[in-house]
């Protein structure tokens, strides 16, 4: 039996995902976690199989779940479900240790194939995924996508402006001063050429890191 925590901060998704995975046989969806945190929680409470792990979420986002989860739960296996398709999500989550990564456009008898691939102990990234992955390490341009300048710590940070939270509240959540956060968010402005929060999201938004969510 592949054990399964879903991890999405979309009530309808994690539904849909778990009916399509109560149909196949050897599957169980063992939790679900709407943030970081409650993922976390959980793999350290009951260490399921596989963990499909969405990135944008509120609070602790997949970034830093994924990283923890690594860190504290090696056996459990993540495969990465988003819609930030764009390099460099997909080399920034398996360089910290995911062993999968889909994309919401994903059929579900791909998703299928890809828990089945990932507990069987071998790594799956969407095809189109990993042709893009190829083309820029083989070209070594990262000039089509900016974001490929940041670092795994500019990007998780980036991600919590984009969703409104506060460099206080950003400090707190990561353990880091309100000025070290700071810091960090002007050296993201310098290296991506933009003015402020709201022209990171607008750019952040042009180059599908992140997705537009009228939820909240």
């Amino acid at each position: 039996m592949i054990n399964v925590l879903l991890v999405d901060d979309h009530e309808l998704v994690r539904t849909g995902i778990r009916r399509i995975l109560d149909d196949v046989r050897g599957f169980k969806v063992v939790g679900e976690a709407k943030d970081g945190e409650a993922a976390v929680q959980f793999c350290r409470q009951h260490t399921p199989n596989i963990v499909l792990m969405d990135m944008n979420m509120p609070g602790m986002g997949g970034l830093e779940a994924t990283k923890k989860i690594c860190r504290y739960c090696p056996d459990v296996k993540i495969i990465v479900l988003t819609v930030n398709c764009e390099d460099p999500f997909p080399s920034k989550v398996m360089q910290i240790g995911a062993h999968g990564f889909l994309t919401k456009g994903a059929g579900s008898d791909e998703m299928v194939r890809a828990i089945r691939s990932v507990h069987a102990g071998q790594r799956y990234i969407a095809p189109e995924i990993a042709q893009q992955i190829a083309l820029t390490q083989v070209t070594g341009r990262t000039d089509e996508n900016p974001f490929q300048s940041l670092s795994e710590r500019e990007l998780q940070i980036m991600l919590m402006i984009t969703k409104g939270e506060k460099a206080q509240d950003i400090a707190e959540r990561l353990n880091l001063s309100s000025k070290t956060v700071n810091s960090y968010r002007y050296r993201m402005f310098e290296k991506l050429n933009v003015g402020g929060d709201v022209e990171l999201t607008h750019l952040a938004i042009r180059h599908k890191m992140i997705d537009i969510d009228i939820s909240y």
